[in-house]
């Protein structure tokens, strides 16, 4: 197990993961996004307004999302040296107009910093949707061989 602090400097630093969903009938959907995390208690996503993803959050909200902060892989010792963090919570569809240029905001800040992005969010406003993961859980795992090299008798 990951530190809390841990697992969340993973979700801060990556910038794709797999968001997994329930579909309108029951079956699983997993769906690789970008995203950005709060630093507290939510992941804002982006999605076009009509669509697949927006099907299955509408039909349940309850969801995962995993991020893969590292994969070293480690053929001598037939393993990889790993960090990931699974997500567990519920998700929908921001209504409020004030947070969904928050949480685009958000999103153009972490992958086009420096660029203003005044004209794209304008833009795109009446065909994006933006997504709010509500977080109550957050895992934090690593290979036991790091977990070793941290704590060294």
């Amino acid at each position: 197990m990951l530190a809390q602090q841990a697992a969340k400097e993973i979700l801060l630093k990556s910038t794709n993961g797999v968001l997994s969903l329930i579909d309108p009938v029951g079956e699983p959907y997993g769906v690789p996004v970008s995203y950005v995390y709060d630093g507290d208690s939510s992941i804002y996503f982006h999605s076009a307004a009509e669509g697949y993803k927006i099907d299955c959050v509408v039909a349940n909200g309850d969801c995962s999302f995993c991020v893969i902060g590292q994969d070293l892989i480690m053929p001598e010792e037939f393993t990889s040296y790993f960090r990931s963090v699974i997500v567990k919570g519920k998700i929908h569809i921001v209504a409020d107009k004030e947070e969904v240029e928050k949480g685009l905001m958000h999103l153009c800040d972490k992958y086009s910093p420096g660029v203003d992005p005044e004209q794209e969010i304008s833009r795109c406003l009446r065909h994006v949707a933006v997504l709010r993961l509500d977080i109550e859980t957050m895992t934090g795992k690593e290979a036991i061989e790091l977990v070793r090299m941290r704590v060294k008798p």
